[in-house]
């Protein structure tokens, strides 16, 4: 085989630093215990490491040496959305398995994929697909089965990402919802990073999807083989970080709304008044909001009240979730401690029951309008 081979520089070191990054990710989750969450992310670094394989495959000039393999990972690529889902789902679900039918739908994607490219897998030999890189070596008609095979597939890849991309994040907001509804402190429960990641690759496969697309059609422009790689080293290196550190949740960090927004109340008025009577009698006279780990089960222990019943409380007779309730308390406190020079921030923090400074600094200022530290100084 003679002719010079292509070798697109920085797209091979960054896709090279992103296949080991992705294997010594897969090491990683591969000792973890076997439960859904380790099992689903397993199987989402292999179709990571299949993707950018096949990315490097193609940037380094490989594909001369095999012209055959050009391709073959376009099938797989499209479940990178859905194996993205069902990692989400293991994680934050209370489900502890996926319907049939969601099944069906993922692996549809790839068997449309691998119908579609049979003329291009079936009709052109190793020679025929190595000369359609050149422009003056390739075939008209083949060229065309080419360039509709790499159209379809990514149209297919878009289609399918975004619509499980969609799923997760409809699913994580039904976890913040539910955590609102249970705790007090949910910054280690919340899987608040999955947010940035669904936009960070959204954006990332949108790019990559186009310059694909645009590339198989001759297309380029200024960023192409840089911006792409680049972005996509960024959203790997932030999901790998945060998906070996996310903690398993127990099941009732997994659970169900207990106020769905359609719900009509199932407490009379009089009923709600008097647990709200009682609710807030625990945390102005007992302080229950000082209490660390204040959830919804511990404050029901304390009330002798049902969790449904109070949240339905909360909800429906005033307008708040357990979330607000307690902070709000807890803030009402840090503004009276604040008046003393003399103590931390983070010490009254930690005082008035937050377990983070962060997560007091954000609920401070949601309510007060301004950080802890600037209310101070406006009040001494």
């Amino acid at each position: 085989m003679s002719g010079k081979i292509m070798v697109n520089l920085l797209p091979t070191i960054l896709y090279s630093c992103m296949l080991g990054m992705t294997f010594f990710a897969l090491l990683e989750t591969f000792k973890r215990p076997r439960k859904r969450q380790s099992i689903f992310l397993l199987g989402l670094f292999i179709l990571l490491l299949i993707h950018i394989a096949g990315e490097l495959f193609i940037y380094s000039g490989a594909y001369v040496y095999a012209p055959s393999l050009a391709g073959i990972q376009l099938p797989l690529r499209v479940l990178l959305g859905p194996a993205f889902y069902f990692y989400a789902h293991a994680t934050m679900s209370p489900d502890k398995a996926l319907g049939k039918h969601i099944w069906m739908v993922a692996l549809s994607g790839p068997v449309v994929v691998l119908v579609a490219m049979l003329p291009f897998l079936l009709m052109m030999s190793p020679e025929a697909k190595l000369a359609l890189a050149n422009p003056a070596t390739r075939d008209p008609d083949l060229w065309g089965i080419a360039v509709f095979t790499c159209l379809f597939s990514t149209a297919i890849f878009i289609v399918f990402t975004f619509a499980f991309l969609a799923k997760t994040l409809k699913l994580h907001s039904t976890h913040q919802k539910q955590l609102l509804e249970r705790y007090a402190e949910v910054e280690q429960r919340s899987v608040a990073w999955i947010r940035p990641v669904i936009a960070i690759w959204g954006v990332a496969w949108l790019l990559y999807a186009t310059e694909f697309s645009l590339g198989a059609i001759g297309w380029y422009w200024a960023g192409s083989g840089i911006v792409l790689p680049l972005l996509e080293t960024i959203a790997l290196a932030f999901f790998i970080q945060k998906s070996l550190s996310q903690k398993i949740l127990n099941g009732s960090e997994k659970g169900l709304p207990l106020n769905r927004p359609a719900r009509t109340a199932l407490l009379s008025a009089e009923k709600m008044e008097g647990i709200a009577a009682k609710l807030q009698q625990v945390m102005t006279e007992e302080k229950a909001y000082l209490l660390e780990n204040l959830s919804l089960n511990k404050l029901s222990a304390l009330t002798r009240v049902s969790e449904n019943h109070i949240s339905e409380t909360l909800s429906q007779y005033l307008g708040t979730n357990f979330f607000h309730f307690v902070n709000d308390y807890r803030i009402e406190e840090a503004k009276k401690a604040l008046l003393n020079k003399d103590k931390l921030v983070i010490s009254i923090a930690y005082e008035v029951g937050f377990n983070s400074k962060s997560t007091f600094n954000t609920a401070f200022k949601k309510r007060v309008g301004q950080n802890p530290a600037a209310y101070r100084r406006s009040h001494l």
